[in-house]
């Protein structure tokens, strides 16, 4: 769920002084995924991915010809409490091993704005790959003033339906809408 809106951050952001895809490496330590959910329509319940890594392929002449991937294990996720985390890997939902890995790779990016896109891509989530589309916003591209290299920011968002993806449990009391809010930086590579 996480690496289609730096794409369009940085397609966005780009001049036309570069003729191939320069590659770009996410901050782990600024990039988070937060998703919501309703719990018996009693709260909003959260839950975060961050210190995850990808990848984006940027083509600033040919911005539709720019790629981004991004993984992370399903381990990885942070929700507050150990016990929802351990009920979240057990086989209600996940039955997660060790190794299972959630996954995202852009198919395609449709400039939508001075600052915004659409990335569409596949979602492997619990073994199920589908297609989603992020609604991306350019926060900034300049140079980072303190690592001294060209820098991307930007947010973007989507809805994924759980029960998509085997992970519908206790669905509809537990809400099966999942509301993704995704806010990323990226450095350029050396």
């Amino acid at each position: 769920m996480k690496s289609f809106l730096f794409a369009a951050a940085l397609t966005l952001a780009g001049t036309s002084a570069y003729a191939a895809p320069e590659k770009y490496m996410l901050d782990a330590s600024h990039s988070q995924i937060v998703f919501t959910y309703d719990h018996i329509g009693f709260s909003t319940t959260y839950g975060m991915f961050s210190g995850f890594e990808g990848e984006i392929m940027f083509d600033q002449e040919d911005p539709a010809a720019s790629s981004v991937t991004v993984s992370m294990p399903a381990k990885s996720m942070i929700t507050g409490w150990e016990k929802r985390l351990g009920h979240f890997m057990s086989p209600d939902f996940f039955d997660a091993s060790d190794d299972e890995m959630i996954s995202f790779t852009s198919t395609s990016i449709e400039v939508t704005g001075d600052n915004t896109a659409k990335i569409t891509g596949d979602l492997t989530l619990n073994d199920v790959t589908k297609s989603v589309v992020l609604d991306a916003v350019l926060n900034k591209a300049a140079q980072h003033p303190m690592a001294g290299k060209p820098w991307a920011g930007f947010d973007a968002t989507t809805t994924l339906m759980r029960s998509d993806y085997g992970l519908g449990a206790f669905a509809p009391a537990v809400g099966d809408e999942v509301k993704v809010m995704i806010s990323i930086e990226a450095a350029k590579a050396e």
